[in-house]
């Protein structure tokens, strides 16, 4: 792992090798660039140099305590001072989860940035300006999660109860037990929804969001617990640069966990 310092110098751990075309993995909460552990050896072996970091907050980033730090925008130059680090004008850039709405964001805000993108289980920003009865429903916990003290209280209580049934046995529930149980670790992760998602932005007027201009792939997954699959689907409204949807069948939220390789194969196919 690899440290870089950000604009308003947060330390981020990075994953970087291969050689070749470069592609950003950007995880969500509560993943780490773990989560693309099966993605990064078959990029590798198919001619990419892969750049996968543990976003602020998260895995073994550093952790500020401050919710202003985590919003997207800031959380997209990170991306770009991790590009600058490493000396790439433009790169690939795939997210799942959190890292989706991220990648959307760095899409739309420095385009200049980015060649190709992937969006796992999330539509773009305008998808998502008026949520249904059930989008609300199934993202009952992003409510819940602004309740600062409380919320940090409560997920690990019982032997971290909740956080098991919400995660109901799928993605790394070991490894997130453990990263979130270090002190400020618990905060720092919530503090993405508390900075992003704030019920206060439901007295605003949805705002906007950019076309984007790079050849897009969204995929969804067909047990994902989470998120419905239309806004992801009806992201094509909002490309330019081309756009293909794909249903990965048989796999949760976690997709490019429980199913790898087709995951890995969408991924090579697009990417090349």
């Amino acid at each position: 792992m690899e440290r870089v310092e950000t604009p308003d110098g947060i330390g981020l751990a990075v994953r970087e090798g291969g050689e070749g075309t470069p592609v950003v993995l950007l995880h969500g909460f509560p993943d780490s660039s773990q989560v693309w552990r099966h993605q990064i050896p078959a990029l590798v072996e198919g001619g990419f140099r892969v750049i996968a970091p543990d976003l602020r907050g998260l895995g073994e980033s550093d952790q500020p305590q401050e919710v202003e730090s985590y919003r997207m925008t800031t959380i997209a130059k990170d991306v770009a001072a991790i590009l600058d680090h490493f000396g790439i004008e433009r790169a690939h850039v795939v997210g799942h989860d959190f890292g989706a709405n991220l990648a959307w964001v760095v899409a739309g805000l420095h385009p200049e940035r980015v060649d190709r993108l992937v969006v796992m289980s999330v539509g773009h920003p305008n998808t998502q300006r008026h949520r249904t009865v059930e989008q609300r429903e199934k993202g009952w916990y992003m409510l819940w999660f602004q309740f600062e003290g409380l919320a940090e209280e409560v997920v690990p209580r019982d032997d971290w109860r909740l956080l098991r049934e919400w995660t109901r046995g799928n993605g790394d529930v070991d490894r997130y037990i453990a990263d979130l149980s270090r002190p400020g670790a618990m905060r720092a992760g919530l503090n993405w929804y508390r900075a992003n998602v704030p019920p206060q932005r439901e007295l605003g007027e949805p705002r906007e969001f950019p076309a984007i201009a790079a050849p897009t792939l969204g995929l969804w997954s067909t047990g994902d617990d989470y998120l419905l699959e239309e806004p992801v689907e009806r992201s094509g409204e909002h490309v330019t640069g081309g756009w293909r949807y794909e249903r990965v069948e048989d796999a949760s939220h976690w997709l490019q966990l429980d199913r790898a390789d087709r995951v890995n194969e969408l991924l090579l196919d697009f990417l090349r």
